[in-house]
């Protein structure tokens, strides 16, 4: 794709009305990273001046905490419990490993391209440069609703659970919905150094209390509690390691399983929002494959180690917990992680981790208000969205795109009327689509992406990131979340529930209705692999690697910490 197809600052001009860019690398040395990567974006160093660009200022700390806690959000808290009640410890030991493998499938391929060209919002502009305009357009839009509505559905559960306390009670959920939008607003519209200290700070409590509850679980497990008792894995034997859903036998064990992998694509929707703030990270090409690489490692300490840990500390079939899901009931009473502490009878525990289960949402719904934004700067970057939408503030922050993201989350007073809880599973649902379709975009623009190389004779051997067994990798993510997507309303089917079945499949249409739209209107073609644009953004961008300094610690403190961060 030529770089005026896709660029909203000159999508409406031919390559010879363009003013003539200077050489990058001299820009960059003249007139800054920040301005120089914009001039080479557009093509045109006044409209540069003009709408300014995103500022690269979160550095290696803030990639590698927004990295490590920014999808530990209410769905390992909260959303787990749902799925072990309906289908066992063992399934959802199961359905989370085998999701968490497509998961890093999947980011080894986005990582790869990030690394390559590390833009704002990222995704929407790789579909559209390697695949198809209408791709771009499509997983751009779909990615943005994705990121405004989870914002909602996280403001949502922090109001649920911000209630558990009896004072909170008293007070109108309206007034903490309040609270919770200006302050992640707040966060947001200064500067991006400002959210991602916030990020690295909620990152490290989720973190903290991740560690702290594997450590509570194991001591409980061995009989280390209060009450002495040795719990080994009781409960896989009664009531059972895996419970029947709809249906019985082998059958009903497998649709329990399969109902987890539903869930836990929602417990994992965000993952991919480190290479979103890949086009506003300090030294990129160093930080981003750094984080990408220990997305295993994330996903198997949080999520297997954490899910592990619920089977073993209660049975599935715990009244309070299948109580507290059924009637929505406030505070972390449906979070599985309260029930265990409960259990064990340690009495001030369930306060703290309802606090951080509060923290965590609210963590949340700041990185959705920040990757929305980015999102749809990414597509007016495209030509795909208002050329309003790509003016910065001085200090690199797309203002206008903050606004519009920013308020959608009033969608959240609904909340007041219809009950926290039924909003948040209502929420849940849509989410869970959108973010498959992502995950099948990214796939996608990675094997197109491979393609693209090759026939442009790139070898990939000189990448600085290159992901393994590819592009047999991406064709696996694809694989495993498509069929999830075509799947994950089978419980609507016997006895048919229509409103099951819209909440379970509307993402479908949303994003081909997109899709289509783009297509029909713009008369857009899949991009043969020697034509996609590779390198518009890029020279700026090796220019730029020259200026980041290069951290040697200088002592063993310092060698620890920066293996951290």
């Amino acid at each position: 794709m030529e770089k005026e197809a896709y660029n909203g600052g000159t999508a409406e001009k031919s390559s010879d009305e363009l003013p003539q860019l200077a050489e990058p690398a001299r820009l960059v040395e003249e007139k800054g990273i920040r301005l120089g990567e914009a001039a080479d974006m557009y093509g045109d160093l006044g409209a540069a001046e003009e709408y300014g660009y995103v500022s690269r200022g979160l550095k290696s700390r803030h990639i590698q905490f927004i990295a490590l806690g920014g999808t530990i959000g209410t769905g390992l808290f909260l959303g787990i419990g749902r799925a072990f009640t309906q289908a066992g410890p063992l399934s959802v030991l199961l359905g989370y490993t085998f999701t968490g493998v497509a998961i890093y499938a999947m980011m080894m391929s986005l990582g790869e391209m990030a690394t390559w060209l590390p833009l704002p919002g990222a995704i929407p502009q790789f579909c559209a440069r390697y695949v198809d305009g209408a791709m771009g357009f499509a997983v751009g839009w779909n990615n943005w609703y994705q990121s405004a509505i989870t914002l909602c559905a996280e403001i949502s559960a922090a109001a649920v659970v911000i209630q558990f306390w009896n004072g909170a009670r008293d007070i109108n959920v309206a007034a903490w919905i309040s609270l919770i939008i200006v302050l992640i607003v707040f966060l947001n519209v200064f500067a991006v150094a400002i959210y991602g200290e916030a990020e690295f700070i909620f990152a490290s409590i989720k973190i903290i209390t991740i560690v702290g509850l594997l450590i509570f679980a194991f001591i409980i497990d061995l009989g280390g509690g209060p009450t002495r008792d040795r719990l080994g894995f009781r409960y896989w034997n009664d009531p059972g390691a895996m419970k029947e859903y709809k249906g019985t036998g082998d059958k009903g064990r497998f649709l329990g399983f399969f109902s987890v992998l539903v869930n836990a694509a929602f417990s994992y929707g965000g993952v991919e929002m480190v290479a979103v703030a890949a086009g506003e990270a300090e030294n990129p090409r160093y930080n981003i494959p750094k984080a990408v690489r220990r997305v295993f490692w994330r996903i198997l300490f949080f999520y297997v180690l954490g899910s592990l840990a619920i089977g073993v500390l209660i049975p599935y079939d715990e009244p309070r917990l299948l109580n507290a899901i059924e009637n929505g009931e406030p505070g972390g009473a449906a979070s599985p992680w309260v029930i265990a502490v409960y259990r064990a009878s340690v009495p001030v525990l369930p306060s703290i981790i309802n606090a951080v289960i509060l923290t965590s949402a609210t963590s949340s719904a700041n990185a959705f208000l920040f990757t929305g934004s980015r999102y749809l700067y990414a597509l007016a970057q495209n030509g795909q969205a208002p050329r309003l939408f790509l003016k910065c503030s001085k200090r690199g922050v797309p203002y206008y795109c903050i606004a519009i993201t920013a308020s959608i989350s009033l969608l959240t007073y609904m909340s007041c009327s219809s009950g926290a809880n039924v909003v948040f599973t209502w929420f849940q649902n849509l989410v869970t689509i959108a973010s498959l379709f992502t995950w099948m975009s990214v796939s996608i623009a990675y094997i197109r992406f491979h393609a693209a190389l090759k026939a442009q004779g790139i070898d990939r051997t000189t990448l600085v990131f290159r992901s393994p067994f590819q592009p047999y990798t991406a064709y696996f993510s694809l694989i495993f979340f498509a069929i999830i997507t075509l799947f994950n309303g089978f419980y609507v089917f016997g006895p048919f529930d229509k409103n099951s079945f819209v909440t379970a499949y509307v993402g479908i249409p949303i994003y081909f209705a997109l899709y289509t739209f783009w297509k029909t209107f713009k008369r857009t073609r899949w991009i043969p692999s020697a034509e996609a644009d590779i390198q518009t953004g890029k020279a700026a961008l090796d220019a730029a690697d020259a200026h980041w300094p290069n951290r040697r610690p200088r002592n063993v403190v310092e060698r620890i910490w920066f293996w951290i961060a």
